[in-house]
């Protein structure tokens, strides 16, 4: 079964914890947690301490996607946040094995991320370490960008790297997805959808969630 996490980029900040427990109502299972830094993308969102606030408020499991430069200098800060999931961007890590063995001995899972036009070979020989590899169809940065199908050969590449290692990979898909491209982007391989505008921006979760599941 697909995992839907909701990305609480588009969720109201001002009832974030409203808008969390509405999501968990809705049948999410994971939360995406976008951190950017200003510097990797051309957005500020939440640090550390967002995070430690999110965990004490829900038990769903906590996606952290560093958006940021230097995550190595950020990893300690946000397992004691209660990340259950930190995943990196090869782009600002290339040399990214240290950092995920370090995000493994911490006690969370580590997922490794490439950009749309990021080379899939960047992240070939990573795979078999990590626990996720998170495909993102946008550029980076905003919610609410237009999916870019480009990504589905570099999606279904990674689905089947994933298959040969015989290990529980995760294979995550983020930027723009919605219920016209859900089902495209599962028969290529994703089994995780995050969506952020999808969700947060109509007045129906739980119809949002279902949609996404069962395209």
């Amino acid at each position: 079964m697909v995992i839907v996490a909701p990305s609480i980029l588009s969720a109201d900040f001002t009832k974030l914890g409203d808008e969390i427990r509405a999501v968990t109502d809705a049948g999410a299972e994971w939360l995406h947690i976008d951190v950017m830094d200003g510097h990797f993308v051309p957005n500020i969102t939440i640090g550390p301490i967002v995070v430690e606030n999110i965990r004490k408020k829900t038990s769903l499991f906590l996606d952290c996607h560093l958006m940021i430069e230097h995550p190595e200098k950020y990893v300690d800060a946000f397992v004691k946040a209660g990340a259950d999931l930190i995943t990196i961007h090869q782009e600002t890590a290339p040399d990214s094995l240290p950092i995920i063995k370090h995000i493994k001995e911490s006690g969370c899972k580590a997922g490794i991320s490439i950009n749309p036009e990021t080379p899939f070979e960047t992240i070939r020989n990573i795979i078999p370490e990590v626990d996720l590899v998170l495909i993102m169809s946008v550029h980076p940065g905003f919610s609410g960008q237009k999916f870019i199908p480009e990504v589905i050969p570099k999606l279904k590449e990674a689905a089947e790297m994933i298959k040969k290692t015989k290990k529980q990979i995760y294979l995550q898909i983020d930027g723009g997805i919605n219920d016209q491209n859900a089902d495209l982007v599962k028969k290529n391989g994703a089994d995780v959808l995050v969506a952020a505008s999808f969700i947060f921006k109509g007045k129906d979760y739980s119809k949002a969630i279902k949609q996404l599941k069962e395209a």
